[in-house]
């Protein structure tokens, strides 16, 4: 019962969009969450985004102080086009200055909307509670007032 109840309350936590108010920490301490309920589905879901088997999935994660910064770790390289283990030994060096300073050792310059999208947290992980869509404009089926249906 308690942990249902850990992961009831956790999936509630992990839909609040990241870029509701908090960004990029919100969004990491949720992912957080997520995988300290389900840490294999959590790599698999890293795994099929990022077309990453899940044993390098899971040595990544087994490499970080948190599970959401094998997630960065990916995010990271695919925006750089640079491989993992580049990214990761970046973040080794760089941990404690935080995923700005690693993002522009990694060639992200300040001020460039992959930089913008990192402040914000505007990243998703498909497949599971923090990578539901938001609904908004064009998200409907389109019935409301004033459409046919």
């Amino acid at each position: 019962m308690k942990k249902f109840l850990l992961a009831v309350m956790s999936l509630m936590l992990v839909s609040v969009p990241a870029f509701a108010g908090g960004g990029l920490n919100v969004f990491l301490d949720n992912l957080n969450v997520e995988a300290g309920v389900d840490l294999p589905g959590f790599s698999a879901r890293i795994s099929s985004q990022f077309g990453v088997p899940v044993p390098r999935v899971q040595a990544v994660v087994g490499a970080v102080a948190e599970p959401a910064d094998a997630f960065m770790v990916f995010q990271l390289g695919q925006m750089t086009g640079m491989q993992n283990d580049r990214v990761l030994s970046v973040y080794q060096a760089n941990r404690g200055k935080g995923w700005g300073v690693i993002a522009q050792k990694l060639g992200i310059k300040p001020g460039s909307k992959e930089f913008h999208a990192l402040k914000r947290g505007d990243f998703v992980l498909a497949g599971g509670p923090a990578g539901k869509a938001k609904a908004g404009k064009g998200m409907g089926k389109g019935t409301g007032k004033g459409h046919k249906k």
